[in-house]
């Protein structure tokens, strides 16, 4: 697996190893070996264990996020989309940052394979590039209801790039979340 730092500190893009033959393909998803010594390489914290994965499947267009948990919930990420593809995005909410309210987004598919390691203290959301695209999350902590939050998807203090696409579908709860000033940050 190849490890490298995305824009923003703490932000990993995650490449595994790819055989290929006349069968088709195999990769190593996940090895928590790998993932900590790639992580130790770029002299990242290792996380928690993770405790739960979470799938979800979105047509094209569809933008999920920007979502977070708050403390003690907080949750470490680790991304992939196994079918289709999707522009990801990261979005640092941590007050004692000198990235806060900075954006970094990058091409996860089913094609490049490249997964996404987003520490917590970040907002994270998503934009399907297909339908039928599938969306996997390792997460560092249970999902928590009370502690859910989300940061408005186009925020114009963010300035998040989406992809341009003929429409976006996004949810009332997703279109009714507050902007970075408003909300309670890490």
């Amino acid at each position: 697996m190849k490890f490298s730092s995305a824009e923003l500190p703490g932000v990993v893009i995650i490449e595994p190893v790819v055989y290929e033959d006349e069968r088709g393909w195999f990769m190593e998803s996940f090895n928590q070996q790998r993932f900590e010594e790639g992580l130790h390489s770029l002299g990242q914290p290792i996380p928690s264990t993770f405790v739960q994965d979470n799938q979800s499947c979105s047509k094209k267009g569809v933008i999920r996020g920007l979502h977070y948990q708050s403390e003690p919930f907080a949750q470490g990420k680790l991304v992939s989309v196994a079918q289709g593809a999707a522009f990801d995005v990261v979005v640092d909410i941590r007050l004692d940052s000198s990235t806060f309210g900075q954006w970094f987004g990058t091409e996860l598919s089913a094609i490049n394979k490249k997964m996404l390691w987003i520490p917590a203290g970040f907002a994270h959301g998503f934009l399907a590039l297909e339908d039928g695209t599938h969306f996997s999350y390792k997460t560092t902590r249970f999902y928590n209801r009370d502690s859910e939050n989300s940061l408005l998807w186009n925020d114009p203090a963010i300035g998040v790039k989406w992809p341009k696409l003929d429409g976006y579908i996004i949810s009332n709860k997703d279109r009714a979340a507050p902007m970075l000033s408003d909300i309670e940050v890490m």
